[in-house]
């Protein structure tokens, strides 16, 4: 028996919720400026050459400063790093330095690596389009270090009651 919604958004919101896909960290640098925060909105858009999708809201800290940036650090996050998802979701940049509060090392073109984090890719930002109230930035993959196997992700339904810290 199928469950109806009457309002369109409504059943939108539920079917893509139903999915649980995972969240991501973004970091990033621009002008001596680190910035990052949990991504909820990202995808591989192309197989070969390799891309990915990754949207900022236009509200975010983080935005600011990747908007400026040519490279940006996308991090899978194991289903034990609910602190980092909370750290990165629920604090803003402008008044607090996340990485202060967390374990990172320099990694390719300077950006801040997470290091308790399932893994990582860095990819150089290729363009930008803006779909509504986030942006997109299509990133081309130029370094990485895979999770380990059998590592599973932390998800969407993990943080989806996270309050965003980063609201100007």
């Amino acid at each position: 028996m199928s469950r109806e919604v009457d309002d369109s958004s409504g059943a939108f919101d539920l079917t893509v919720a139903a999915a649980d896909a995972p969240v991501w960290i973004v970091t990033t640098l621009a002008d001596g400026h680190r910035a990052g925060c949990l991504v909820g909105f990202s995808t591989q858009v192309s197989i070969e050459p390799r891309r990915f999708l990754v949207c900022l809201s236009k509200r975010n800290h983080t935005y600011r400063v990747a908007a400026r940036a040519d490279h940006l650090a996308v991090h899978l996050l194991s289903h034990e790093s609910l602190a980092l998802a909370h750290l990165f979701g629920s604090e803003t940049g402008l008044e607090l330095d996340k990485f202060e509060h967390c374990d990172w090392q320099e990694g390719p073109h300077a950006l801040p690596i997470l290091t308790a984090t399932a893994g990582w890719f860095v990819g150089e930002i290729l363009d930008h389009a803006d779909f509504g109230d986030h942006v997109g930035f299509l990133l081309a993959p130029t370094a990485a270090r895979p999770p380990t196997p059998d590592t599973p992700p932390l998800r969407y339904a993990a943080v989806a009651g996270l309050i965003p810290g980063n609201q100007p």
